[in-house]
């Protein structure tokens, strides 16, 4: 029997991008998402709840990232849960779900803190990766609407 292993979210980074590159060139990046659930409780009071989840972006994605999003940027993800597993210093194991992305999709206004990126890449750069750049989104084929 087959799984499905999907994801996706629309929330605000917690963090700056950690950006670095692997020794064999790969670039990866890792951010936080805080996710918010608003719902009425059972005497009816308006209630939010906060989840918070660890967000590794790889490639192009990565890049993106680095240049174009900071701390409280508004995005929506499509992704998959890993589980991250390792021994602790004292010998305890310990283990961590994350969501890899796959697909990134910026949202919310167009400069939406006044900030502007250090570097800005051309759709030349990032084209072969990321189709519908030029329509600000990324994973989309070009055309194709954006599901959010």
């Amino acid at each position: 029997m087959s799984s499905l292993n999907k994801v996706i979210l629309l929330g605000n980074l917690t963090r700056d991008p950690e950006y670095k590159e692997l020794s064999n060139g790969t670039p990866v990046a890792e951010t936080g998402m805080a996710l918010n659930r608003k719902f009425k409780d059972a005497s009816g009071q308006l209630q939010e709840e906060v989840s918070f989840v660890d967000v590794t972006f790889w490639g192009n994605q990565a890049k993106t990232l680095r240049d174009y999003c900071h701390k409280g940027k508004q995005l929506a993800i499509e992704g998959r849960l890993k589980q991250d597993t390792w021994q602790a210093d004292n010998g305890e194991k310990r283990s961590k779900l994350r969501v890899v992305c796959e697909n990134l999709y910026f949202t919310g206004s167009k400069g939406d803190d006044g900030n502007m990126p250090a570097h800005r890449p051309s759709y030349a750069d990032t084209q072969d990766d990321m189709p519908g750049l030029e329509k600000g989104r990324y994973g989309a084929t070009q055309g194709q609407d954006v599901p959010f």
